[in-house]
């Protein structure tokens, strides 16, 4: 799917191995890497990339898209399945690289995220869970229509620090 925003062209597509070297270009940024789970290193090599693109490419429908701009990989979005007794519930997770800050893209791409996960997949509930530093990804999180469900003190352990959790969530009838 195509979206212009502020003059910016993106599109959310399924994941290529053509996508290898402009995902290391741009996913190499301690930054980026800083308000994301450890399972995204940095520094991000060309081993790392492979990897996230064999797990990235493996859905059918993909649940893992990339955020392409002028071509190149330039950030990814997914919602995640979850198992058992959470399994009409969807982890948000979401990058985009540095150079598009601050431009509306990510929170466009939110919004299409959520569409495509309802569309094709029986969810109920996608949420996301940005660390209590990170106070740009929780209003784009608001701007996209999520609400905050909860703000859990000291959960996360993320480069030696303790961080808040905070819990945002859309839910189909939201829609």
């Amino acid at each position: 799917m195509r979206v212009q925003i502020n003059a910016i062209e993106f599109e959310l597509r399924p994941w290529e191995t053509t996508d290898l070297v402009s995902l290391v270009k741009y996913a190499n940024n301690p930054k980026i890497a800083d308000n994301l789970t450890d399972q995204f290193p940095h520094p991000y090599t060309e081993e790392s990339g492979k990897r996230f693109l064999n797990m990235a490419m493996q859905g059918n429908p993909p649940n893992v898209l990339c955020i392409s701009i002028n071509g190149e990989a330039s950030g990814g979005i997914g919602v995640h399945p979850q198992q058992d007794v959470y399994r009409m519930n969807a982890e948000l997770g979401y990058w985009l690289a540095k150079p598009f800050w601050g431009r509306g893209i990510i929170t466009k791409a939110i919004t299409h995220m959520v569409d495509y996960g309802f569309s094709n997949f029986e969810f109920n509930r996608i949420y996301a869970r940005p660390y209590g530093h990170n106070k740009a990804s929780m209003r784009v999180l608001e701007k996209a229509g999520f609400k905050l469900e909860a703000r859990l003190e000291n959960t996360f352990l993320k480069n030696g620090k303790f961080l808040d959790e905070y819990i945002y969530a859309f839910r189909r009838n939201d829609a």
